[in-house]
């Protein structure tokens, strides 16, 4: 394997056991591209047949990963796919959401480009939501579109990222504004990758498991209030069945609509405002901290204005707690309202914002900047 650092599961529905976890087949089917996402311990040792049998035509891949994730799986990966016939290389770049920028993706393209990468072949994205973003937007980019191959490492790049096809680099005027719908051909999460996660990195990924129960799984709701994940804990068989039913809500909304025209937006639940807290943090509060802050914010702002019950905002604001995750942010609302007037779903003079109305259905209500500042100063900063 050459290295450039740069600055038909046929059982699909009949779960296998190993090690005491069941590996789960999740089928993907979109009007662009048909793929399965398979949930299970020790499945990365697999990849390179389970690759082979989604791409026979693939002859090289190429591994991108980030400086934190290649030490860990870049060798292990790289065997099992040249074990199953593929000539394999590997770049890395910089661990960090700072690196999520344009000048890394020009990089990696012309990493794949000096690897010879065809059409045919195809790219390996190793590591969490950064790592899955930027090879997911280099595989989309280069030839027109070169197959891609989702392995994520981290508990938010399972349960999102890796799932949906969404890919996208950071500008600076804002997060994720330069991107493209771009299915992969498989995704393999082996849970065993999340030992490697320290408490707090696990803690922070449960941010977006809470939004799969608020905004479609009553049940999976009640399930987090009467057994709260916690990396320590878990049972690992109980975390495979909560991945795979995120997996599942998100599967369900993008086959409906894949590139995020009317339904996929409830997916967005916390995202307005904790996209905003993201940034205002300068990336350093993490992405799935920031969508419960987000959350919590926009569910007390819903109450407050009659849009559900005052008992809804304090499930949910119970639940991110009982995680360890913030419930609110102390930033100035002025310029909360100046990082999410530059977001992505951002409609003319207006936003697209997803309200809790029960434990487990959301409404997307269209509001001017005016009215977000409002939702911003009922849902923040309330202690």
């Amino acid at each position: 394997m050459s290295e450039k650092t740069i600055a038909d599961r046929t059982t699909a529905g009949t779960p296998e056991q190993t090690g005491g976890v069941q590996t789960r087949t999740i089928d993907v089917r979109t009007p662009s591209k048909d793929y399965q996402v398979l949930v299970g311990a020790g499945v990365i040792d697999e990849l390179g047949p389970l690759t082979h049998a989604a791409l026979p035509k693939a002859q090289k891949a190429q591994i991108i990963a980030d400086s934190n994730v290649a030490p860990l799986y870049g060798d292990a990966v790289a065997a099992s796919l040249e074990e199953a016939g593929l000539s394999c290389s590997m770049q890395v770049f910089e661990a960090g959401e700072q690196a999520k920028k344009l000048s890394t993706l020009s990089d990696l393209l012309e990493g794949l480009a000096e690897s010879e990468l065809s059409r045919d072949d195809v790219v390996v994205a190793l590591g969490g939501g950064v790592a899955g973003d930027m090879a997911g937007l280099a595989a989309a980019l280069y030839l027109r579109g070169c197959a891609v191959v989702q392995v994520p490492t981290s508990l938010l790049a399972m349960v999102d990222s890796s799932v949906g096809g969404k890919t996208a680099v950071d500008l600076a005027a804002g997060k994720n504004l330069a991107g493209a719908f771009f299915q992969p051909s498989l995704v393999v999460a082996d849970i065993d990758c999340l030992d490697t996660l320290s408490p707090q990195q696990f803690t922070d990924s449960v941010g977006e498991v809470i939004k799969y129960g608020v905004i479609a799984d009553p049940q999976l709701f009640d399930q987090l209030e009467a057994h709260p994940l916690s990396v320590d804990s878990v049972d690992p068989d109980q975390l495979a069945s909560v991945i795979a039913r995120c997996i599942e809500i998100k599967r369900d909304v993008v086959q409906k609509d894949e590139r995020e025209g009317g339904i996929r937006q409830i997916l967005n639940f916390g995202h307005t405002i904790g996209h905003a807290i993201e940034a205002a943090s300068n990336f350093q509060l993490g992405h799935g901290s920031s969508v419960a802050a987000g959350m919590c914010a926009i569910a007390r702002a819903s109450a407050a204005r009659g849009w559900c019950d005052q008992e809804v905002a304090e499930r949910i604001v119970a639940l991110v707690a009982a995680h360890g995750l913030p419930t609110d942010t102390a930033t100035d609302h002025q310029e909360l309202l100046s990082y999410a007037s530059h977001d992505k779903k951002r409609h003319g003079s207006t936003v697209n914002v997803v309200v809790p109305t029960a434990i487990g259905t959301v409404e997307v209500r269209k509001v001017g900047f005016t009215e977000l500042l409002d939702l911003i100063d009922l849902g923040c900063r309330v202690a």
